[in-house]
């Protein structure tokens, strides 16, 4: 880190005086003459960095080298179309933290061969190449915005367990494609499920607001926000165990759903603005800041973010929350590494600008442990008794009173959401009982945004389209449509269900079914179903999918797993992280400004 801050010193000095390294006199046929000004120019500069003449001069060398195979690779690429990427590569894969690594290649090719080429030359399996992205394996570079001289960063793809317990052998390769091709089929259900009038899971994923108010969100955006807070909770998670690797692959997929979000909605919540600095916090514990253009947009963002959504002087979020304690350590991470940014193009001014204002916010806070085991005495989780002495400034007695009203709080906002859903779906029986299906009747409550009266409504002035709807279900279970399924391999239930959701299309209907790997989960084979099947108990049911609904219910474990119990978990930092990489901040500026020639 210290040789790359003395290299930006040193650039921002030689862009001032406009000198050029890889022209004459410095590189020069007369490598005698050469070096001579490569000395003259580190003796120089020695006094203005506060560094010694040959630590200067190795580090006015290094910045030539790297010059001249910039020059030579802009005139490959001109003459050959054959790019030079700089290569980011695992920590444990770098033989000499100082020597980068590069490879060349056209950028019309798939990524896959890249990835090919990256895993035999260096021993890597199982990799994922990202660029403020991650790149599609099979799309070519250049449709993904790789350039010429483009940074890309090498990860591994592991599963938790593996890269815990350190081990690669076979066996742990195939879990690890069994996990990534079980997270793939998670994440496709999701993709495939419409919550806008699923009974069972609507309001169950619902985006509310900081009091539990649900948000008016286009379906589209909704979704998209749905499964870029899934991906960031499973990045979260990761982050947690330290699999950086795995970590960042998953806060980047978060962060491509996000976008799809329109910018009203990403500055009116902090979610975004949390994720942004998920993702260069992994950048910096994979010590992948050499992607420094991508973690400065980032952190803009993100700062950005937050002073919509807190307020410059955080009074929106003290009107919200009342207090603005918890949020605290979000701007000391962001400050920290804000400075760890501005030493890396060294900028050790604006770098002890900001450690200060994060050694400031340390101090505050930092909890006294004696509060915290009082607290903890009282009945307290770990989580609330931090959380509470954050938000009253370690008041004891306040923040027993805060964790307090604030159970209270989450435990009315789960009574709302367990009777919302509880009429919910007595609204729908009621409807279905009056001769309508429950999909019907789940999407006109959802359009009457539960009103049981609008919804009626809606339904009675359609009943010429549901009529035809009905004659259409009619025909789209018909024996031949059925037929070209059954001989297709798949089991008639499901056969049905997607018949029914696709409207009688059978290359639709095959098409979801393939999806699906011919698996529904009960909850859309009963969505799915005709009306007059509801009086049907759910204990008479034959349970012809038992083994396909062990596998779902393996797969939303999963995905509960990530799940914080805690809604403000994304708060909860112990700090030791950062104050490890605090003192590591002091220690390099400290010995910038008390180095002496």
């Amino acid at each position: 880190m210290a040789e790359q801050n003395t290299e930006a010193k040193l650039k921002n000095l030689l862009k001032q005086e406009k000198i050029q390294l890889w022209n004459p006199p410095y590189t020069d046929d007369n490598n005698q003459a050469g070096l001579q000004h490569m000395q003259e120019l580190a003796e120089r500069y020695a006094p203005l960095v506060s560094l010694s003449i040959s630590e200067v001069g190795g580090a006015l060398e290094s910045i030539r080298i790297q010059a001249v195979k910039r020059g030579k690779g802009n005139k490959t690429f001109r003459e050959t179309n054959v790019a030079t990427l700089e290569l980011v590569l695992p920590k444990d894969i770098r033989k000499d933290p100082k020597t980068k690594n590069y490879m060349e290649t056209r950028l019309d090719v798939l990524v896959q061969e890249v990835v090919d080429r990256i895993g035999e030359e260096y021993g890597l399996k199982y990799i994922r190449l990202l660029s403020g992205k991650i790149l599609s394996a099979d799309q070519r570079l250049d449709e993904q915005g790789v350039k010429n001289h483009t940074k890309i960063m090498v990860t591994r793809v592991t599963d938790a367990k593996l890269i815990e317990q350190l081990r690669k052998d076979e066996e742990e390769r195939r879990n690890q494609e069994e996990e990534k091709k079980n997270q793939d089929k998670s994440l496709q259900r999701t993709q495939k499920v419409d919550t806008s009038f699923c009974p069972l899971i609507t309001p169950f994923l619902e985006i509310a607001d900081q009091k539990g108010n649900p948000l008016k969100i286009p379906q589209r955006e909704r979704k998209a926000l749905i499964l870029a807070m899934g991906l960031h909770e499973k990045g979260r998670s990761l982050v947690k165990r330290k699999q950086y690797d795995n970590a960042v692959c998953h806060l980047l997929k978060a962060d491509e759903q996000f976008s799809k979000c329109g910018s009203t909605l990403l500055t009116s919540v902090d979610n975004y603005a949390v994720l942004q600095l998920d993702i260069v916090w992994c950048y910096q514990a994979l010590e992948a800041l050499s992607c420094l253009e991508d973690a400065k947009s980032r952190l803009q963002r993100a700062e950005d973010c937050f002073l919509k959504c807190y307020g410059e002087q955080q009074e929106r979020l003290q009107m919200i929350k009342g207090n603005t304690g918890r949020e605290q350590v979000l701007f000391l991470r962001l400050y920290l590494l804000q400075s760890l940014l501005f030493y890396y193009e060294g900028n050790d001014a604006q770098a002890r600008d900001k450690l200060s204002k994060v050694e400031s916010l340390y101090g505050r806070l930092c909890l006294d442990s004696e509060k915290m085991t009082q607290l903890m005495a009282l009945g307290f989780t770990e989580v609330e008794a931090r959380l509470g002495l954050r938000a009253c400034q370690g008041d004891l007695h306040e923040a027993a009173i805060h964790i307090s009203n604030r159970r209270q709080e989450r435990e009315e906002l789960k009574q709302r959401e367990r009777q919302k859903r509880r009429t919910r779906m007595e609204n729908i029986s009621i409807l279905a009982e009056l001769g309508y299906s429950t999909s019907d009747a789940a999407r006109a409550l959802h359009h009457a945004d539960g009103d049981m009266n609008k919804a009626y409504g809606i339904l009675l002035d359609s009943t010429r389209g549901a009529q035809a709807t009905n004659n259409n279900t009619e025909g789209a279970l018909s024996p031949e449509k059925m037929e070209q399924l059954l001989y297709l391999g798949f089991e008639r239930e499901v056969s049905e269900a997607a018949l029914r959701l696709t409207g009688g299309d059978v290359q639709s209907a095959t098409q979801l079914l393939l999806d699906n790997q011919g698996v529904f989960s009960p909850d859309i084979l009963s969505v799915s179903s005709p009306s007059t099947s509801s009086s049907t108990s759910p204990s008479s049911e034959e349970p012809t999918t038992s083994s396909n609904s062990t596998e779902d219910d393996e797969l939303v474990n999963e995905v509960l797993e990530d799940i914080s119990h805690h809604e403000e978990d994304y708060l909860d930092l112990t700090l030791e992280e950062e104050s490890q990489l605090i003192n590591t901040m002091k220690t390099y500026l400290n010995r910038g400004s008390t180095h002496t020639v």
